[in-house]
């Protein structure tokens, strides 16, 4: 029989533990039929409680690391990705704990990464979570939770800046071809073990945003496919852990993740 592959989802929690336990309860009703699963969460040492013990979630086994310091976006998610890989994962997912997801979402992107062996990097189609869009006036009451936060993304290389493909856009089926695109999103992406074996983790170095931007770069240079995947479905609620959209933190790190990121590969 076929051997079933080992999908483990890295969630990273930072002073977050109400999302991280609304996402975990979300990932108990995935469809396992296909492939194995462990979910990994990852705590940067809250100011709050995190009592999350190591255990199952459903039929799926949790493990719960606790770093010893803050290692931020990049580093809390590497110590998630070294645990997979000891543990002979085939992928890693990569999730923010403010997210929840439809229950076929792993199964979609796995139909897609399967396809073709050049296939390194997959993201699905996000959508903001009801009332944590930016413009919540815009939309009539039916058409929340279908409006677009990520639809595949491109680099936007004159200011290096990352665009979100049909941010902001109610979602009338106007992005669902799968395909390649410019950039992942660490908000939501499936890797190959072998883009960590080839194009290594995330660089510590980034700490917080551009880190998924740097490791969908260098996955590109070793020859790997970035896809997006709109049959695989999540819904996020924006910029949880950082102090919201345009806070101090968020506007440091961008800036100087920039300057890195540009000097690298632009």
């Amino acid at each position: 029989s076929k051997v079933m592959k080992h999908v483990v989802i890295s969630l990273l929690n930072f002073n977050g533990l109400k999302n991280t336990l609304a996402c975990l309860a979300s990932l108990k009703n995935i469809k396992i039929d296909n492939f194995k699963l462990t979910i990994v969460a990852v705590d940067n040492p809250s100011k709050e409680e995190f009592d999350l013990k190591s255990g199952s979630l459903g039929d799926i086994p949790l493990v719960v690391i606790k770093n010893s310091k803050n290692l931020g976006f990049s580093g809390g998610n590497n110590a998630g990705i070294k645990y997979a890989l000891s543990k002979g994962a085939d992928y890693v997912l990569i999730l923010n704990n403010d997210t929840y997801v439809d229950k076929n979402f792993i199964e979609e992107l796995l139909k897609v990464a399967n396809q073709d062996n050049s296939v390194g990097i997959l993201s699905s189609k996000i959508y903001f979570a009801p009332n944590f869009e930016y413009h919540k006036n815009r939309y009539s009451k039916n058409e929340m939770g279908r409006i677009i936060w990520y639809a595949g993304g491109e680099m936007d290389w004159e200011n290096i800046i990352g665009h979100n493909r049909g941010v902001d856009e109610v979602d009338k089926g106007q992005f669902d071809k799968a395909g390649e695109t410019g950039l992942a999103t660490g908000c939501c992406m499936l890797l190959k073990k072998e883009v960590f074996e080839r194009a290594g983790m995330f660089d510590d170095k980034y700490f917080l945003y551009y880190e998924d931007a740097d490791l969908t770069m260098r996955a590109k240079n070793k020859g790997f496919k970035v896809m997006y995947v709109p049959k695989s479905i999540i819904w996020h609620k924006n910029a949880g852990s950082a102090g919201g959209s345009g806070s101090l933190l968020q506007d440091y790190y961008i800036s100087r993740n920039r300057l890195i990121f540009g000097m690298r590969f632009a």
